[in-house]
């Protein structure tokens, strides 16, 4: 059952409560995040017991009858709240009019390799929300079998992070692991080739002796600074996109689909 307009304020417990989830502390504390969106809680409703309630402005309730609809199938409460609630929960500026509470989906590094994983991404002390998001996005769509946060890393379920994966966070599998050099160590044991990217790599990325149809785990490097020194020697093979024009560089989002993708081509 819905809830009645009003029943819960900004200043009610839940809400409170919801709001802390805004940052990283609380929400390891509490294994817990918020999903924001139409897109982001229809996702977070397609799998079974990840959603806790539901946030919607009447108008939102009314112009998303299938995901309220949804909700009361599972039994997940969907609370019908005043605009100024959803405000308060949600993380932009004008809300879409709802948020789901979840739980947090992630799993270890052995449960990942025990699915014997043949295609994946590891974030590799990336600091920008936006961009994490962007690369589990692009994972999904290329087809890898999951994404590693490694080291210092953002926090995937930052809500900046949630908003710009469009729901691709409920499709594939997430590992958060601050041991780094112990999970290269753990994909190369598993039989994955781990390949670092990088503007000064030796190998191309479309050069005849790289093998991306082999089973693979790409090294993203920081926004700024790029991969260690340290990471890129304990990886396989150091790889370079190519530039044929005058840019610089390539920003991380875009050079991970570019990566990704020739790797899903070579898959194909």
């Amino acid at each position: 059952m819905a809830s009645l307009p009003g029943e819960l304020t900004v200043r009610s417990g839940r809400v409170k409560y919801a709001r802390r989830l805004a940052t990283r502390a609380f929400r390891e504390s509490s294994g817990e995040f918020l999903a924001e969106g139409p897109q982001a809680v229809r996702e977070a409703l397609d799998i079974e017991g990840a959603t806790l309630e539901v946030f919607a402005t009447s108008t939102a309730t009314d112009q998303h009858a299938d995901l309220h609809a949804k909700a009361e199938a599972a039994g997940v409460a969907w609370n019908v709240v005043t605009d100024d609630v959803v405000e308060a929960i949600a993380d932009t500026v004008q809300p879409q009019g709802v948020v789901a509470r979840c739980i947090a989906i992630d799993q270890t590094l052995d449960e990942l390799l025990a699915t014997k994983p043949t295609f994946l991404v590891v974030c590799a002390h990336i600091r920008d929300p936006g961009n994490a998001g962007a690369v589990i996005r692009v994972a999904d769509a290329a087809g890898a079998d999951g994404v590693v946060f490694g080291g210092d890393s953002v926090d995937p379920y930052n809500p900046k992070s949630v908003r710009a994966t469009v729901g691709s966070l409920f499709h594939l599998p997430i590992v958060i692991d601050k041991d780094l050099s112990a999970v290269i160590v753990r994909l190369q044991g598993a039989g994955l080739q781990v390949l670092a990217a990088d503007g000064g790599g030796v190998v191309g990325l479309y050069d005849a002796e790289l093998d991306l149809s082999a089973p693979t785990a790409w090294l993203m490097g920081n926004e700024a600074w790029g991969l260690p020194a340290e990471v890129q020697s304990a990886a396989d093979q150091v790889v370079a996109v190519p530039i044929y024009g005058k840019a610089e560089s390539l920003n991380l989002a875009t050079a991970a689909a570019v990566c990704l993708y020739a790797t899903a081509q070579a898959r194909a």
